[in-house]
């Protein structure tokens, strides 16, 4: 391996996995340029081309198939071997990767992540939100936080959070003039602020009562993909929204919002870090799994 870096080589399954320079420049914490000079330079000390390149794609030459096949479980191997010296770090250090979606992600910053870091300056944390699923293993991810329901079965995974529910909520200015709606079929004849899917399908609102659930496509004269640009459209009276009760809380508190159909709005499964049953994980990785069953702890007893 005389003149190649081990960086240069997670690179090259980065790009393989992905099948774009610039996600895989974003799970590696560089510029797609920076990337796409390192790979151009690593192939021309190879002497041959490992991608095939267009304005639109990123594909594996055959030469490249046959390298990312033989390098993987090698590579594989040396992670372990490093992994298992990092485990007997006195001090955590290194860095940790998190998926999470936005909504998870603002839940869990202050109370997880962020007090994760006071206790262990060493450590860096890789934060990334999305809307769709991903599998953490296979996009180099060391944890994700999803809703209990939505994690894998092979995968351990910890509470760390209470319950959730659903809230529908409306400035006093909108509501002013208007009927509260009763049921969910009453939001039909209000503004709502519709809400755009990572997929770009547009969220059909989900209600349940008595055991019956219902789903309702709602009308209204903005559609957004971003829950704090919602809120600002709810607080300015555009409409009617709908949001985890955790993002809008603070607004209800305060009077700046008034809860709507609570009723229709049950509790839903809580959040949960989870990850891959892993051979001595660096000690960065276990001190973060001891403050989440610390944390889980907290809120099952609190």
């Amino acid at each position: 391996m005389a003149g190649y870096s081990l960086h240069e080589l997670d690179a090259v399954l980065a790009i393989a996995r992905r099948g774009s320079f610039r996600a895989a420049a974003i799970d590696l914490g560089m510029s797609a340029t920076a990337l796409s000079n390192a790979i151009a330079k690593l192939e021309g000390r190879l002497g041959v081309r490992l991608f095939n390149r267009t304005t639109r794609s990123v594909s594996l030459t055959e030469a490249g198939h046959h390298f990312v096949d033989q390098m993987t479980p090698a590579l594989r191997d040396i992670h372990l071997a490093l992994d298992g010296v990092r485990s007997q770090q006195h001090t955590p250090s290194g860095t940790l990767r998190i998926n999470s979606f936005a909504t998870a992600a603002r839940e869990m910053l202050v109370p997880l992540v962020l007090e994760f870091l006071k206790r262990f300056p060493e450590v860096s944390i890789d934060l990334v939100t999305e809307g769709a699923l991903t599998d953490i293993v296979a996009n180099g991810f060391d944890f994700g936080i999803r809703s209990r329901d939505l994690v894998p079965s092979d995968m351990i995974a910890i509470p760390i959070g209470p319950a959730r529910r659903y809230a529908v909520v409306a400035a006093p200015a909108y509501l002013a003039d208007r009927p509260f709606p009763r049921v969910p079929l009453d939001l039909l004849t209000h503004s709502c602020i519709r809400i755009r899917l990572p997929n770009g399908s547009m969220y059909r609102w989900p209600f349940q009562k008595d055991g019956q659930p219902i789903q309702l496509d709602v009308e209204g004269p903005i559609i957004l993909d971003e829950a704090s640009v919602a809120r600002i459209a709810v607080l300015e009276g555009v409409g009617i929204g709908f949001f985890m009760e955790s993002d809008v809380r603070a607004d209800i508190e305060a009077g700046r919002m008034v809860p709507l159909l609570q009723e229709w709005t049950p509790v839903l499964a809580p959040l949960c870090l989870y990850y891959p049953s892993r051979r001595n994980p660096p000690a960065a990785f276990k001190v973060f799994v001891d403050l989440a069953r610390e944390r889980s702890r907290a809120f099952r007893h609190g």
